[in-house]
């Protein structure tokens, strides 16, 4: 049993939870509580560590019984988890790596982020993809880290399950979209048409912008046709993670409809 956060290891773990490049050069994020650790594909689990208390939960024991473990003093297990109230088990896991070709199903249907800053948002819009059927989601380098350990909560595993696309370029990707056939809409306060105008049916991508700035003018200009979603009162805009959920299941919607 590890019982000092001094341990090599246990000091491995902080850092991949604090800086973004220990992650990226180790290509290791990690991932806390019973739901992401065994949803998380197995062949990717580098090491998987439990505390003391977790591990006298017989109904924890059951869970994990046929997995490798190492065992945390419940101290130590409080020193390396990102949480306030720890679950008590975390695990190491590879990242995975997509080629945009992985990010393009028969029917497109694409989430292209520029620029989001918070965490929580990232991974709701990743989670709400999910729920709408998005065949991936593609972002920028100046979007938040996607293995940033807020992120990868809010996801409630769907980090695992939905493909994503981190590209050098965002405009040179958008064009190669737009060249394989598939329709660009920028979600924009100042959009030509009411967001549940267009056909989603056929292959089509969104571009959601910055939380406090939405898209850049760059950006926007390359979308085949600016969307806007209609506000009552006095509200000009709704969160970027709750407005990306409405138009991706606008899309998922009348895909249903026209099957």
């Amino acid at each position: 049993m590890i019982t000092s956060a001094s341990n090599p290891r246990m000091k491995v773990i902080m850092q991949l939870n604090k800086k973004a490049k220990t992650r990226f050069e180790q290509r290791v994020f990690v991932v806390e509580g019973s739901k992401m650790c065994l949803e998380a594909p197995r062949e990717q689990i580098q090491q998987m560590y439990v505390s003391e208390s977790f591990l006298a939960d017989a109904k924890h024991r059951q869970q994990i019984q046929n997995y490798s473990y190492e065992v945390v003093s419940d101290g130590v297990f409080s020193r390396i988890s990102e949480t306030k109230t720890p679950q008590g088990i975390l695990c190491l896991v590879q990242m995975p790596k997509y080629g945009l070709e992985d990010l393009l199903s028969q029917s497109p249907h694409l989430l292209v982020l520029e620029n989001i800053q918070d965490p929580g948002n990232l991974g709701t819009m990743i989670r709400a993809g999910e729920g709408a059927g998005v065949t991936g989601v593609i972002m920028d380098k100046t979007t938040v880290d996607i293995f940033n350990p807020k992120t990868i909560r809010s996801t409630m595993g769907s980090l695992f399950r939905v493909p994503f696309y981190v590209t050098e370029d965002l405009q040179l990707t958008i064009a190669e979209l737009k060249e394989k056939g598939i329709a660009i809409y920028a979600a924009c306060l100042d959009g030509q048409k009411l967001y549940d105008e267009p056909d989603y049916t056929l292959p089509c991508g969104f571009l959601i912008g910055n939380e406090a700035g939405g898209l850049s003018e760059r950006t926007a200009a390359l979308a085949d046709v600016r969307i806007r979603i209609p506000m009552e009162g006095q509200v000009e805009s709704l969160n970027a993670a709750v407005a990306s959920a409405l138009l991706m299941y606008e899309a998922s919607r009348q895909r249903r409809q026209r099957r």
